[in-house]
């Protein structure tokens, strides 16, 4: 076989990575000893959250104590992975838990085989990134949660500021196309007084998951407030923008939505508006909702652009 594949399941508990309080002076890393490598691994994971900069700091340290070539790191559960390095056809497989709590898998590669002694080495300073990985997907985790809209999951209006701002300067550099969809629920009130609070709850979940069903995977949707989503189409005319709202609507008249044996449907307005060069995201979340109300007073159920 040209893949030696040694899968392990590391347990630890809180005695086997203790954090270590003193802090190493770093030192050039060709005048330090295993142990002395060791120290300074387990004090530079520790100086960060973020997993992509704890996996290169053990990758950058570990490789000086054991000679390997690549570091994938993947958890499924955060959808998270990290590549570094070149692969090899020889590899090795860890997976990390604490205390029953899965932390992911790492697999290290190389050209030649891992000797016993190697994957011996490779099981004690993985020891090291134990509560560096645990702090860095609960602080991912967090994040993640704080930039989601509780009953919808889709992004909310802080990750909107944040995605539509480096999107717009994207295209803005890149003279890229950009266009925006501001999506409001036609009549929600009268299904909220209708059918209860509960089953206007229902339709803003059911709505957003069917939204995103309908958007390529580059684009992202948000909840913009009540009723209201917006949709951030890159690399989108307005032309085609347009044909994406209108394929939207005519998607609606399938969407099934029963709350207590009652059918809900559901119809929406459409405000689509394409960024322009000197469009700031205020003028250009501006320009969409002046084509929402626009398709409103219109009769609803329709997409308007703006000029």
């Amino acid at each position: 076989m040209n893949t030696q594949l040694n899968s392990n399941v590391i347990n630890l508990d809180s005695s086997a990575a203790k954090r270590m309080a003193s802090t190493v002076k770093e030192l050039p890393l060709i005048t330090l000893t295993h142990e002395e490598l060791r120290q300074l691994l387990s004090n530079q994971l520790q100086s960060s959250l973020d997993i992509q900069v704890i996996m290169d700091t053990f990758f950058q340290i570990s490789q000086r104590m054991i000679a390997y070539d690549s570091l994938t790191y993947n958890h499924a559960g955060h959808n998270i992975i990290v590549a570094l390095g070149l692969s090899q056809k020889h590899s090795v497989t860890y997976q990390l838990n604490y205390q029953g709590e899965y932390l992911g898998d790492i697999i290290f590669s190389r050209a030649e085989s891992f000797s016993e002694h190697e994957l011996g080495d490779f099981e004690s300073i993985i020891t090291s990134l134990v509560f560096p990985l645990r702090n860095g997907l609960l602080y991912a985790a967090a994040l993640n949660s704080a930039l989601k809209d509780p009953l919808t999951g889709v992004g909310n209006r802080i990750s909107m500021q944040q995605t539509l701002q480096r999107d717009i300067d994207t295209a803005q550099r890149h003279k890229q196309a950009l266009s925006v969809l501001m999506i409001d629920i036609d009549y929600f009130k009268s299904i909220n007084d209708r059918y209860g609070h509960s089953a206007g709850d229902l339709v803003l979940v059911k709505i957003a998951q069917h939204i995103e069903k309908q958007l390529r995977i580059t684009d992202a949707l948000f909840r913009y407030g009540g009723e209201e989503f917006l949709a951030v189409l890159p690399n989108t005319c307005k032309e085609h923008a347009i044909v994406a709202a209108e394929r939207l609507l005519e998607s609606l008249k399938n969407l099934q939505i029963n709350h207590a044996a009652q059918d809900i449907d559901v119809t929406a307005s459409i405000g689509c508006a394409a960024l322009t060069a000197e469009d700031t995201i205020t003028s250009l979340l501006q320009r969409s909702d002046i084509a929402l109300y626009a398709a409103k007073r219109n009769g609803r159920n329709q997409v308007q652009s703006a000029p």
